[in-house]
C-alpha cells in the first residue's frame, strides 16, 4: 500500500521545511514557508529576480492521516535549480485538503499568489501557471477561471479531458470488468462504502482473470473501452502493435497499479466530496466504443485465441443494467472542472504517449474544445516517446518552460514546438536525455465539456 500511495502522489512530491521564514535554500535565494487557511505553502525568490513568478500545482495526493508537509514549488530538484539559477521566483500551495481537491486548490493557489504580493518584492511582471497530473487540470482550471492573473500555462500530463469525462471513462472499464468477470461479486462500481475492501476484492478478481486466456481476453476489452495503452515501463521499448500478449500484460500492470486503486477505492473520496456518484454509462454502446478504440485489434485477436465469442460478450454488455449519475454530483464535478476552451494566454502541454493513468487522449479532448472556441493559435501540444505517468526528464521539463518563455518574449510559436526543435532545446541544457516525438492522439472516447451533455466531439 505504501508503494501504491507513493505512485499516486508521483506528481506531487513534497519536501519538509520549517514553518515561517527559513534560511535561503541556495546562495542568493530567499525561502518562505507557512500556512494560509490550512494550506501550507512554499515560496523561493532568487536575487536578482527577473520579475517572472512561476506557480506550481502538484498532483493527486491520496487522503492520509499523516501530517501534511510543505509542498514542492517545482517539478523536480534539477528543474528547480535551473529555474532559480535563471532568476525565476517559484511559489506553490499544498492545498488545504487531499484527494480530488480542485475546489480547494483553485482557492489556495490564488491565495498564495496574493500572499507573494505582500512580501515586498513587487507585483510580478509575468505569472506562469504549471502543474502535473491533477496539477495539470488545476492549471487549466486556474487560467480558465482567473484569466487576468496568468500570462501563460504549461499543463504537464494533465487531466485535460475534465473531471466528468475522465471519471466516466473510468466507469466504462469498471462496468465491463464486473459485468464479464465478476457479475455476482459484491464489488462496487459506484456508491462505494469500504474503499480498501472494495479495491482488494477487485484486485483479486483481476489477478485471477490474468491467469487464464479467457480472462486476459476480457481484460483486453476492459482496457479497450478506456484506451489503456499497451506500454507500461519507462525506459522499455514499446511493444509492437501486433504483440497483443505483451500489450495486454502491460495493460494488466496499469490496472494493477494504479488504475484500479483510483477506480475501486479513490472514487469513494470523490463521491464523498461531490455528494453522490458523478459518473454514468446510460446510453453507452460498448460495440461502438470498441470499434473506436486503439486496442480493437488486440481484443479481436485475444478473443479468437481464447476461443471466446466477442459478440456474445458484447451482447451481454448491451443488456446489462446501466448506471445513472446523481445530478448534483455531476454539477459539482462540472464546476471543478470541465473546459470551455476560452483561453486568453498561450498554453503549452506535454504528455508521454504511453500514459495509462492520464491518457494522451486527454490532449485531444482539450485541443478540441480550444479549437471550437477559436483559440487554436494559442495552444501547442508536445509529446514524449516514453511509457509512464508524468515520466519526464528534467531536460524535457525545462525545454517546455524555455519554449514558453520564447513564446512570451517573441509573441509567436514559430517552429519552436516541433519535436526536433524541442529536442534541440533540451539537448542544449545538458540536463539529461529527451524524446520529443511527432504524435497525434486518437479521439477521447467519452468526451464531456462545456459545449455538450456528453456527445461525441472530433
Amino acid at each position: 500500500m505504501r508503494r501504491r500511495l507513493s505512485l499516486l502522489a508521483m506528481a506531487g512530491v513534497v519536501v519538509s521545511l520549517c514553518l515561517g521564514a527559513s534560511p535561503a535554500s541556495a546562495a542568493g535565494v530567499q525561502n518562505f514557508t507557512g500556512q494560509i487557511d490550512g494550506a501550507k505553502f512554499q515560496i523561493d525568490v532568487p536575487q536578482p529576480w527577473n520579475g517572472t513568478l512561476v506557480l506550481w500545482s502538484h498532483g493527486y495526493e491520496a487522503p492520509s492521516p499523516a501530517p501534511r508537509r510543505t509542498p514542492a514549488d517545482a517539478p523536480d530538484p534539477v528543474s528547480k535549480q535551473w529555474l532559480l539559477g535563471h532568476g525565476y521566483a517559484l511559489v506553490a500551495s499544498g492545498y488545504s485538503k487531499q484527494g480530488w481537491a480542485l475546489q480547494e486548490a483553485f482557492q489556495d493557489q490564488i491565495a498564495v499568489l496574493d500572499h507573494f504580493d505582500s512580501l515586498g518584492f513587487g507585483h510580478p511582471r509575468r505569472t506562469i501557471a504549471w502543474g502535473a497530473s491533477l496539477g495539470g487540470i488545476i492549471t487549466g482550471g486556474l487560467i480558465q477561471d482567473n484569466p487576468r492573473r496568468f500570462d501563460a500555462a504549461i499543463p504537464l500530463c494533465g487531466v485535460l479531458a475534465g473531471g466528468v469525462a475522465v471519471w466516466n471513462e473510468g466507469l466504462d472499464g469498471e462496468f465491463v470488468f464486473k459485468t464479464l468477470l465478476a457479475p455476482t461479486s459484491p464489488v462496487q462500481l459506484v456508491d462505494i462504502t469500504n474503499p480498501i475492501a472494495n479495491f482488494t476484492l477487485a484486485a483479486s478478481i483481476l489477478s485471477a482473470a490474468q491467469a487464464t486466456p479467457q480472462g486476459r481476453a476480457r481484460l483486453a476489452l476492459v482496457a479497450a473501452v478506456g484506451d489503456t495503452p499497451g506500454w507500461f515501463t519507462p525506459g522499455s521499448p514499446e511493444p509492437a502493435r501486433t504483440d497483443f500478449a505483451a500489450r495486454e500484460q502491460n495493460q494488466f500492470l496499469w490496472d494493477q497499479n494504479p488504475d484500479f486503486f483510483f477506480s475501486f477505492a479513490l472514487r469513494q473520496e470523490l463521491e464523498a466530496r461531490a455528494g453522490g456518484n458523478p459518473s454514468w454509462n446510460t446510453g453507452v454502446d460498448y460495440r461502438v466504443q470498441l470499434e473506436r478504440s486503439i486496442n480493437r485489434d488486440e481484443v479481436v485477436a485475444l478473443y479468437r485465441a481464447a476461443g471466446l465469442s466477442l459478440e456474445d460478450d458484447l451482447d451481454t454488455l448491451a443488456v446489462a443494467p446501466r448506471i445513472a449519475a446523481d445530478p448534483g454530483a455531476v454539477d459539482y464535478l462540472s464546476r471543478f472542472i470541465i473546459f470551455n476552451g476560452r483561453i486568453r494566454q498561450p498554453v503549452l502541454t506535454m504528455h508521454t504517449i504511453g500514459d495509462g493513468l492520464v491518457l494522451n487522449q486527454d490532449e485531444q479532448a482539450y485541443a478540441s474544445v480550444v479549437r471550437a472556441a477559436g483559440n487554436n493559435a494559442l495552444l501547442r501540444q508536445t509529446f514524449v516517446n516514453r511509457a509512464g505517468h508524468c515520466a519526464f526528464t528534467p531536460a524535457e521539463v525545462v525545454a517546455a518552460f524555455r519554449t514558453m518563455i520564447s513564446r512570451l518574449d517573441t509573441g509567436r510559436w514559430g517552429d519552436s514546438t516541433d519535436p526536433a526543435d524541442m529536442n534541440a532545446t533540451a539537448g542544449a541544457l545538458a540536463l539529461g536525455p529527451s524524446a520529443f516525438v511527432q504524435f497525434h492522439p486518437s479521439v477521447f472516447l467519452r468526451p464531456f465539456d462545456a459545449r455538450s451533455e456528453g456527445g461525441d466531439q472530433d
